[in-house]
This record gives C-alpha cells, structure tokens and sequence, in this order.
C-alpha cells in the first residue's frame, strides 16, 4: 500500500508541510554552496547530507506500525539502481548549486517533470497525449530562454550540469515509481542510505579533510535541513495528494532568489525571469494532466462494468 493511502485528507496541513519542505531544502543548498566556497568537496557534502539523514529514517521505521519488518523487500536490485541513479542526480545537483547561482541553478530543476514525463513515454511506453507533449516542448523552450546556449550570462559548463542533474533527477522518479508500486517511502529512503553511506564514506575520507569550525557548521546544517527536508517532504504525502502539493514546489525559486540576493550578492539576470515562468507553466500542466489521468484511472477502476 503507497503512503498516499494512509494519510489524511489534509490539503492544507499537506500544503504547508511542503511549503515547509521547500524551505528547508533551500537552505541545505545555500549551505551547500557555501561549503563548497570554502572548498568542501561535493562527495563530502554528500557524506554528511545522507548521515545525518540516516538516525532519522531509523527513527521514523522504529516508530511505524509495522516496525523493522517493514524494510523486508525482495526489490533489491532497484534499490541499488535507484541508489546508484539517485546518489548521481544528488552529486550533480550539489555540484550545480556550487557552479552556478542559487535561482539560475533551480529554475532549472524545475524540468525534472519535463524530462521524466518524457522518459515516460519513451522508456515505461505510458501514452502521453498530444497536450503534454506540447507542454514538454515549452518547457525546452524556456530551459534555452534561461541557458540561452552561445550567451555569457549563464556558465556553460554549470548549465550542463544542473541539465544532467535534472536528466538523471528524471530517471530516479521512473525507478521510484516502480518501487512505490511494493515499496513505502520509507523503505525506499532506508535503503538509498544503506547502500550509498559505504561508498560515500571512502569519497569523504579521500576527499575530506580539516576545516575551520564555520565549514563543520556548513555541513551540518547541510545534514540537518536536508533530512529535515526529506521528512516533510515524505509526511506531505501522507496528507495530501501528489496533485495538491506540488506546486508548491516551485516556491523554492523564492527562497534560492532572497538566499542568492542576501548571502551571495547574485541577481537573477533577465534570462531567469523570462524562462522560469515558461518552465514551471509547463510543469504545473503536467501535474494537472497527471492527475485528470490518475482521477480517471481511479473512477474506471470504481465503476462497475455493465
């Protein structure tokens, strides 16, 4: 049984505990960025990000009705795709936040749904209608607005890299989705970490090294906003529907926008404005054709064939 079954409906708890969600991540970004500028390697933000995650994810499965039984799972060899796919994505998302600026490197997160509602259409072969395949070609068009590929504005090379993070981000959701199909989140998050902490450590150990007591406290916050984020992000959908919740997402280009004005001194150049709103429009009508799909999906299960 998915999470999404066993939550309330609480459209406005699940609302603000998203908004919450997007709040928290930002800051762990910002963090991000400002260990890297003190020279903190990527993998080594990684390491602390999933080890403070880890006594929380414990915690949570100790306090679920099902216990420590519940991480059984015979999926193993997604987990470890999904663990592969995701430290990935993870490693090149922290690398685009230390590239490029905090809203310049969102805004083009956002295309996440772009690519995985493409991939689910060439990869899993889920029809996908003539509307939202002209929403995915919008959304490439404002992803060129905000890159604008020849200009100066945005850094090649760090564009490149928050685009493959987004790609490989894409492919993550379409292994989770077929992990949701058994699997809670819960259990999905317990075993990214489990699989992922060794490797990770070796990284921080070769990479690692002293730091002054303001880049330990950079990392910390790295581990402590980013389980915070991934708690709320996981109890937002156990009181509202995916539909409800994540346009909420896109507030987090507030939050990159005032931390990149008020700690970097970075302005969105004009390319931001322009692209963004392209990008999430594209996104949110993905979302809502989503759910029309799912809604009608739900009510040909229901009805009784005559």
């Amino acid at each position: 049984m998915n999470d999404n079954a066993l939550g309330q409906n609480r459209p406005i708890a699940g609302i603000l505990t998203r908004l919450g969600a997007m709040l928290s991540l930002a800051i762990m970004f910002a963090f991000v960025k400002l260990a890297g500028q003190d020279g903190v390697h990527v993998t080594e933000s990684l390491f602390y990000r999933q080890l403070t995650a880890m006594p929380l994810i414990c915690f949570l499965i100790w306090r679920s009705e099902a216990g420590w039984p519940a991480i059984k799972s015979n999926k193993h060899k997604l987990h470890i795709l999904r663990s592969f796919l995701g430290i990935f994505a993870m490693g090149l998302n922290f690398w685009a936040m230390m590239l490029l600026p905090l809203a310049d490197a969102t805004t083009i997160s956002f295309t996440v749904p772009i690519f995985a509602t493409l991939f689910a259409a060439l990869i899993l072969r889920e029809k996908v209608g003539i509307r939202r395949w002209s929403a995915i070609l919008i959304g490439f068009v404002g992803v060129l607005i905000v890159i604008q590929p020849g200009g100066t504005l945005i850094p090649a090379f760090g564009a490149s890299v928050a685009l493959v993070g987004a790609l490989v981000t894409a492919s993550v959701t379409l292994v989770i989705r077929m992990l949701g199909r058994t699997e809670t989140s819960i259990v999905t998050i317990f075993w990214f970490s489990v699989y992922t902490l060794p490797a990770l450590a070796i990284c921080a150990y070769i990479y690692g090294g002293g730091h002054e007591p303001r880049t330990w406290l950079y990392l910390l916050g790295i581990g402590m906003f980013g389980a915070l984020g991934q708690l709320t992000i996981t109890q937002s959908l156990r009181y509202a529907p995916v539909s409800t919740i994540v346009p909420m997402d896109y507030t987090a280009l507030i939050w990159a926008t005032m931390f990149g004005i008020l700690i970097f001194g970075q302005y969105p150049g004009l390319s931001i404005w322009l692209g963004a709103p392209i990008i999430i429009g594209s996104g949110l009508f993905i979302a809502w054709r989503e759910h029309v799909k799912s809604s009608k999906l739900t009510v040909a299960q229901v009805e009784p064939v005559a």
